[in-house]
C-alpha cells in the first residue's frame, strides 16, 4: 500500500513540481493550500509525511506547531521548506515541531532522497520486527485511508485459530515458523498495490481489490490446510488433536490450528469511519470461525451479525454429575462466580445450548459419561460447546479421544476447576 504525503503550499508551480518529483507507485502525494483543507485531509488519511511551505499566510514555525499539536496522536513526519537560510529560522521551525528544514531553491535529487529517507524511517518505526510487516497502528491507519477511496475495495481479517494452544504445546519458536510460513503464502498471493499488515500475534489485515477478495480467501484457506499438517508431531496427527498438559495429572485436548477469514467490502455499505469498519470486520470474522475447520465468510447484504449473539450465552454451564452433593457444590460456586449453572441428566432435552458442560465420566466399570461425551460431541448443535470431563478412571487419552476439551482427574481442587472454566470460556 502506498505511503501518503501532503504538501501545504499556496504556490501552484512549485507545489506541482514537488508533487511530480515525489509521486510514485509507493507514494501518493496531495496538495492543499490552507490549514482548513489540510486538516480535513489529515483526519481522513493520516498522512505519513507533511511538507509545509513558508508561502502560507501564517508564520512558518507557528504553523508547524499548530500541525504538530493537531496530529500528536498520529505523529507524521513534518518537513518545512523556506526561502530563508537563516539559522534562527531553522531553529524556530525545528523547535516548534518540524522534523527537518529544507532551504529553497532545492536540489531535486537531494530533495527526493531526503523525503524517501524520512518515509523509510516512518515505515520502519511502525514495523513488526518479528514478521517484517507493519504493525497494528499502521494497519488501523490503512483502514482509515481506504474508507475514502472511490474504487471497489475489500478488507480482510485473517487469523490463525488455536494459536495460543499450539504455541504452548510446540514452543514459541515453532509458532513463529508457522506464522512466517503463512505470511509468505499470503504475500505470494498479493499484488504491490495491496496492503498487508498485522493486527496481533496471530491476526493479519489485508486490503485489496474487492473483485479478487473471495478468490484470495478461498486460496488462503486451501493453502493453509495444505501445509498445516507439517507443523504437528506424528503422534498428534495420529491422535487427531493436540494433547496439552494441564497440571501434573490433568490433560487438555485442543483442536489443530486453522485459519479464519472475515471479508468486508464497500459494495453494499459505505462505512462512515474506521471504527465502524473494524467492528463490521470483527463481527463477520467471528461468524466465520468454526471450531476445527478453516473457513471464510464475505459480507452479504442480507447478513448482519449485529445483536445476533447475546454475551449472556457465554455464561450457560450444564453439570452432568451422578453425585448430588458434588452437583450442589458446583452449581453454588459457579452461581457465585456469575455463571448460569444448572444440573441436567438429559442434555438432548434442553432448549438452551450451553457454552460449557462439566461431565462426570462415571464409575470405572461402566464409564457411562464417556458415551454421553461422544454423543454430545457428535451432535452438531453442540459443536462450539466446551466439555470438561472429570473421572476417577485416569486414562486421559481415552477421555480426550471421546471428545472432551479437558480431562481433570478426581478428586480435584474446585478453585483449579474454576480457572479452567474461565480459560475455556474465553475461547468460546
Amino acid at each position: 500500500m502506498q505511503s501518503v504525503t501532503l504538501i501545504i503550499d499556496k504556490r501552484l508551480e512549485l507545489s506541482t513540481k514537488y508533487k511530480k518529483l515525489l509521486e510514485s507507485k509507493t507514494n501518493k502525494v496531495t496538495i492543499t493550500k490552507n490549514l482548513i483543507s489540510a486538516m480535513k485531509f489529515i483526519q481522513d488519511k493520516e498522512p505519513d509525511l507533511i511538507i509545509i511551505s513558508d508561502s502560507i499566510d501564517d508564520d512558518l514555525s507557528d504553523y508547524c506547531r499548530k500541525i504538530r499539536s493537531l496530529t500528536y496522536n498520529m505523529r507524521p513526519v513534518i518537513i518545512a521548506t523556506s526561502k530563508s537560510a537563516e539559522l534562527q529560522d531553522r531553529l524556530a521551525v525545528l523547535e516548534n515541531g518540524a522534523d527537518d528544514f529544507i532551504s529553497e531553491p532545492v536540489n531535486p535529487q537531494e530533495f527526493v532522497m531526503r523525503i524517501k529517507a524520512h518515509l523509510r524511517r516512518e515505515i520502519e518505526s511502525n514495523m513488526d520486527t518479528k514478521r517484517f510487516l507493519t504493525g497494528k497502528n499502521y494497519s488501523l491507519r490503512a483502514l482509515k485511508r481506504v474508507i475514502t477511496e472511490n474504487g471497489f475495495w475489500a478488507a480482510l481479517i485473517v487469523s490463525i485459530e488455536n494459536f495460543d494452544s499450539y504455541k504452548e504445546t510446540y514452543t514459541e519458536l515453532a509458532s513463529e515458523k508457522l506464522v512466517h510460513t503463512y505470511s509468505a503464502i499470503i504475500q505470494s498471493a498479493l499484488s504491490e498495490n495491496d496492503y498487508f499488515g498485522t493486527l496481533s500475534e496471530n491476526e493479519f489485515l489485508i486490503i485489496t481489490d474487492g473483485i479478487k477478495a473471495e478468490k484470495l480467501a478461498n486460496f488462503l484457506t486451501f493453502a493453509f490446510d495444505s501445509v498445516a499438517s507439517k507443523f504437528y508431531s506424528p503422534q498428534d496427527i495420529k491422535r487427531g488433536f493436540m494433547l496439552m498438559q494441564g497440571d501434573e495429572f490433568a490433560g487438555r485436548r485442543s483442536n489443530f490450528v486453522h485459519t479464519t477469514i472475515g471479508i468486508v467490502t464497500n459494495e453494499f455499505i459505505q462505512y462512515k469511519n474506521s471504527v465502524e469498519l473494524m467492528n463490521a470486520l470483527i463481527q463477520i470474522h467471528n461468524m466465520a470461525d468454526l471450531p476445527s475447520k478453516s473457513n471464510y465468510l464475505i459480507e452479504r447484504p442480507r447478513i448482519s451479525a449485529e445483536n445476533a449473539i447475546s454475551s449472556d450465552g457465554k455464561k450457560n454451564i450444564f453439570i452432568i454429575e451422578e453425585d448430588d452433593a458434588m452437583s450442589l457444590l458446583l452449581t453454588t460456586i459457579l452461581d457465585l462466580q456469575g455463571y448460569n449453572a444448572r444440573v441436567t441428566k438429559n442434555y438432548t432435552a434442553e432448549e438452551t445450548i450451553p457454552s460449557l458442560i462439566i461431565l462426570d465420566a462415571g464409575d470405572a466399570d461402566t464409564l457411562k459419561g464417556i458415551e454421553i461425551c461422544k454423543s454430545i460431541r457428535n451432535n452438531p448443535d453442540f459443536d462450539k460447546t466446551k466439555i470438561i470431563v472429570t473421572s476417577v478412571y485416569h486414562d486421559k487419552e481415552m477421555i480426550l479421544n471421546a471428545g472432551a476439551d479437558l480431562y481433570i482427574p478426581k478428586p480435584y481442587d474446585i478453585s483449579g476447576l474454576i480457572k479452567w472454566v474461565e480459560t475455556l470460556l474465553l475461547s468460546y
